[in-house]
């Protein structure tokens, strides 16, 4: 195996696997290192959920990145069938917020009026209409803001499809593999050193999730532990996405709801707690009142990565050459998984061509550039 690459990435998650495909398919030298096994912290954990709208809002500075993102997912999941042969099970059939109360009604509805002037596809449905569409739904709720756009994918099989994609194009990849720290020389950060060994690129990407700032702390990652529980039901219950008050329930093949999330900051304890799985039982009976029938399949929790800021970082490290960064996506890394793989490809690519025109106006004009120049 080589010591010596274009590009390695560090941290196996959904996020560094998008990466790692982008880049693969750039023809590109990758390695991608992961501490335990790929894919098994908190991309695994996710409910899949693609909310661009719904989590973020036509307002938000980062709709539009969100929504990019969500539309490429309809072109790579073909794409990814295609290379891998995993289909990553996306559904678009929406998400809907619920309102029980007629002060909920009120500020959905308003909201659902500033997304309307935005000029993005929103409708508010009567109680009505809502369980004309989602009949298992509780008849006590009042309407709810319907994000027709919006959609899920599995995580794990999404995760899986980036990973052997990559594999095809021939990225390499190294689980129980732990990156100790980063080799550098002046500012610019030359490889990484391993319990094993060190490994030279001419690029080196944090993709750790909240793990990233253990190799540079000035990240600041915030870990938020998110709790889970899925059922099983005889029939299919629901067919779009429903939320209410941070509880969601996601319907996925063969019957199975995944309801989600706790949100504890500030702990990595990957324990799953009678208080965490009773909170979101109770809300998800509250909102699908047939789910007391439904048979328990599981439960589990992921460490999610948050800044301190709230925003991701997407790109270049501000102060180390070589290095870039692509991690602190919260709870919409699978979400922003094609976009933020596409942009950090795009990036290395767009250094590479400098360098390249660098040294080839050095080599023309037989002399360097000043720093102002470069």
């Amino acid at each position: 195996m080589s010591s010596t690459y274009e590009v390695i990435i560090i941290g196996g998650g959904v996020i560094g696997c998008s990466i790692a495909y982008q880049l693969s398919k750039r023809k590109k030298k990758v390695l991608l290192l992961e501490k335990g096994q790929v894919g098994e912290k908190a991309s695994s954990a996710a409910a899949g959920m693609l909310g661009a709208q719904m989590e973020f809002g036509a307002d938000n500075p980062y709709y539009p990145l969100a929504k990019t993102s969500r539309e490429m997912f309809r072109t790579l999941s073909q794409e990814l069938f295609e290379i891998s042969g995993t289909d990553i099970e996306m559904i678009e059939n929406g998400i809907y917020e619920l309102a029980f109360t007629e002060e909920e009604v009120f500020q959905l509805q308003r909201r659902g009026q500033k997304e309307f002037f935005h000029g993005e596809q929103i409708r508010w449905l009567t109680s009505s209409e809502l369980l004309e569409r989602e009949p298992a739904l509780a008849t006590s709720i009042r309407g709810a803001l319907y994000f027709p756009n919006d959609g899920q994918v599995s995580p794990v099989k999404l995760t899986e499809a980036y990973l052997k994609a990559a594999k095809i194009m021939g990225a390499e990849v190294r689980e129980q593999t732990e990156v100790i720290q980063l080799l550098q020389n002046k500012k610019r950060i030359t490889g990484v050193e391993t319990n094993i060994e060190k490994i030279h690129a001419e690029h080196v990407i944090i993709a750790g999730g909240v793990w990233s700032s253990r190799l540079d702390p000035a990240l600041q990652m915030v870990p938020v532990k998110g709790e889970c529980v899925s059922f099983r039901t005889d029939d299919k219950i629901l067919t779009g996405t429903v939320k209410y008050k941070g509880c969601y329930l996601v319907p996925k093949q063969n019957n199975r709801i995944v309801i989600g999330a706790t949100s504890i900051p500030d702990t990595f304890d990957e324990s799953v707690t009678f208080t965490g799985m009773f909170e979101l039982m109770e809300r998800a009976k509250q909102i699908v009142p047939c789910l007391q029938k439904a048979v328990f399949e599981k439960a589990w929790t992921g460490i999610r990565p948050q800044t301190q800021t709230g925003k991701p970082y997407i790109g270049p490290h501000p102060e180390w050459e070589g290095m870039f960064l692509a991690t602190g996506h919260y709870r919409n890394g699978i979400l922003l998984s094609p976009v933020t793989g596409k942009m950090i490809a795009d990036q290395i690519e767009s250094e590479v061509r400098m360098s390249e025109a660098y040294d080839q106006r050095k080599r023309d004009t037989g002399a360097g550039f000043t720093a102002v120049d470069h």
